[in-house]
Order: structure tokens, then sequence, then C-alpha cells
């Protein structure tokens, strides 16, 4: 627990007091936030506002890992841990990392062009399947010495679905998919101050709770009493819980600066960074399916944008005032804050009801 402590408090002091820094070299880079003329009231006066900010709670996430480890490694508790980082971080990272890598280059393009275009979309969904495909990879055929991997063959609930085996390359399939849904996810969130830091801080809160209690209850651990024949099946959980508590932690220390008014935007790096690493958590937990509830926010964002997209395409109809989500009730004249507050309280609800039902298979398996 120390080493789980020791990696949320550095990802917030890091991302607290790094993200003046960011502020300060992306404004003296001329990296403003390009904005497209929509007639939101949300919209103005944010041209000047620099991007990219992503990359301050991605540099505090990494650090707070390396932090929390070599505290682990000190540590002498009950803990199965190795000299070097796991394969479960290196995976949960390098999504984080290298899916932000993708959203840096759309932000470049973009503050270059002094223009919203970026990347094309299908050059991101082509990053994001490389990168996806790349981890998927490693995620399904680096066993460890128990032949433990950081995927399953498995779909999964709250833990495998031993009918839904969909074999290796299949599950690989289903993990890039995971990764880009969820990436898409949160970067079309991201629109509003503070918006999509403090949905992603409380999933990420989330995770690190389920991470914690699949520790404690890991079929891994001989010292664990077992009820019933009862354990969760997963590698590496304690780097599952350091890495989603230091998310957290960095999204918080991030958030006192990203809040409106914003002194500094994620930009598509951090956006399509923190959705990767979501993906990479419900994999690595195996709770895919419930993490439709925990991200629910993200959930509906994406959703009613198809459902958008669709109408106008079949029948030329709207059946939002616009896409993504936020901006209908932002034209309908709720204020900024009133939008992200509201919104904050439906992820809430979310997470509240996912940790709900993950706990509750724990009572009903165990009991």
């Amino acid at each position: 627990m120390r080493a789980v402590i020791v990696a949320a408090a550095v990802a917030f002091i890091i991302s607290l007091f790094g993200t003046p820094v960011a502020v300060r070299v992306f404004t003296a880079l001329k990296a403003g936030q390009p904005i497209r003329s929509l007639g939101l009231a949300s919209n103005q006066g944010k041209k000047a506002t620099p991007t990219m900010g992503g990359v301050a709670f991605i540099v505090a996430t990494v650090f707070a890992y390396l932090a929390g480890h070599i505290t682990l490694m000190t540590l002498p508790e009950r803990q199965i841990a190795q000299e070097g980082p796991t394969m479960t971080a290196l995976v949960l990272l390098g999504l984080f990392v290298f899916c932000g890598g993708v959203g840096f280059l759309d932000d470049f393009l973009k503050v270059r062009r002094r223009s919203s275009d970026g990347l094309s979309a299908k050059g991101k969904l082509l990053g994001q399947a490389i990168v996806g495909g790349g981890f998927g990879i490693a995620a399904l055929y680096a066993a460890s010495t128990n032949g433990q991997t950081v995927a399953s063959e498995h779909i999964s609930l709250i833990r495998d679905i031993s009918w839904l085996n969909v074999g290796k390359v299949g599950s690989v399939i289903v993990f890039v998919f995971v990764i880009t849904a969820m990436s898409n996810g949160v970067n079309l969130t991201d629109g509003l101050d503070g918006l999509a830091t403090g949905a992603s801080a409380l999933v990420f809160g989330a995770y690190a709770l389920i991470g914690f209690w699949q520790y404690r209850h890991w079929c891994a651990d001989d010292a664990y009493v077992r009820v019933n024949d009862y354990c969760y099946q997963v590698r590496d959980p304690l780097e599952i819980v350091m890495i989603a508590a230091a998310a957290a932690g960095a999204c918080v220390g991030f958030l006192w600066w990203n809040t409106s008014p914003a002194r500094i935007y994620m930009g598509d790096v951090g956006s399509l960074g923190l959705g990767a690493l979501i993906g990479g958590l419900a994999v690595a937990t195996r709770t895919t399916l419930l993490s439709i509830v925990i991200g629910g926010l993200f959930v509906i964002i994406v959703t009613t944008w198809v459902i958008q997209i669709v109408s106008f395409r079949t029948t030329g109809r709207r059946v939002f005032r616009m896409v993504p989500l936020h901006h209908h009730f932002d034209l309908a004249g709720w204020s900024e804050v009133n939008i992200v507050v509201r919104f904050w309280t439906v992820a809430g609800v979310c997470v509240a009801a996912g940790l709900g039902l993950f706990y509750s298979d724990f009572l009903a398996a165990a009991g």
C-alpha cells in the first residue's frame, strides 16, 4: 500500500508543479489551441490557451510509477515483484506514451498549420491500431514464469467469461478495438475545461480500487485464504494499482490548471493517451465489458455522436443541436461550469455503478 501512496503522491506533485512549466514552454512556442469557429459560447477567448498539456501528466505518471516500483522493491512485506518493470507496466505505460505520441503528432500538425486540422481521422485510427496491435501482441504472447499473460484469450466482464474464448488472434483484435474505442471516447469528451480530466481521474480511481481488491484476493498469492476457491486470475495486480493511482493523481494535479478558466489544454496527446490507458486497465483487470459501465460518460458521448452521424447521413436530420454531447448543452444555454460539473456527476454515478457490480460479483461468488 505504501508504494501505491508514493506513486499517487509523486504523480500529483509532479503534475501540479510541472504543468505551469508546460504552460510557459508551450506559450513560448506559440502552441496555442486551434479553435474552430462554431458559435459556441465556451470557445470564446480560448485561442491563446496553450495545448499539448497532456505531456505533463504522462511524464508525471511514468516517473511516479518508477518511484512506486522502487518503493515496492524495498518493502519486506509479502509482494511478488521483479527487479525491473513488469510486462504489465510496460504494456500499460507503453499504451499511455505511444497513443499519446499519436496525439502529439496530431497536435503538432494543428499548431504548425495554425488550423484545427491535424492528422486525418484515418491517420489517427491507423496510429491507434498500430500501437494497440503491438502492445496487444505483447499482452497476449509474453507470459510470466507461471504462464500468466497481461491479457486473456477470453472476453471478460468482471472476470473471464469461460465460454467466450476468442483465441489469441481474436483477443488481439478485441484489444485493439478496446484501446481505439476508449481512446476516441476520451478524445471526444475533451471539449470543455476540465471535463475529460476530471472524468478520467474518477475512472482511474475506480481501477485503482479494483486492482487493489484483486491484489488482496490474488490467485498467485499463497498467503490469501480462499473462500469457495474464489480468487482473481490477473497478472501483476499491484503494478496495476500503482499505475492507476499514479494516473489519477497526475490528472488531479493537472486539473488544478485545466479547470475553468483553463490555463492549458491536454490536447490529443493527453486525451488519446488517457483513453488508451483506461482501455489497457480494463483488459489487464479482466473487466473489459464492465469498462462500458465504469467509463459510462465516454460511452454516452461516443454513442450520441454515432447517433447524430447516422441520423444526419440517413435522414438529413440532427438529433442533437451539436455533437459531442456537451456542445448540445452549450448551445442550449448551459454555462460551461454547469455542464462540466453535471457531466462529472454522471461519470461518478457510472463509476459507482461499475464498482458496485464488481463487488457484488465477489459477494455472490465468495458468499
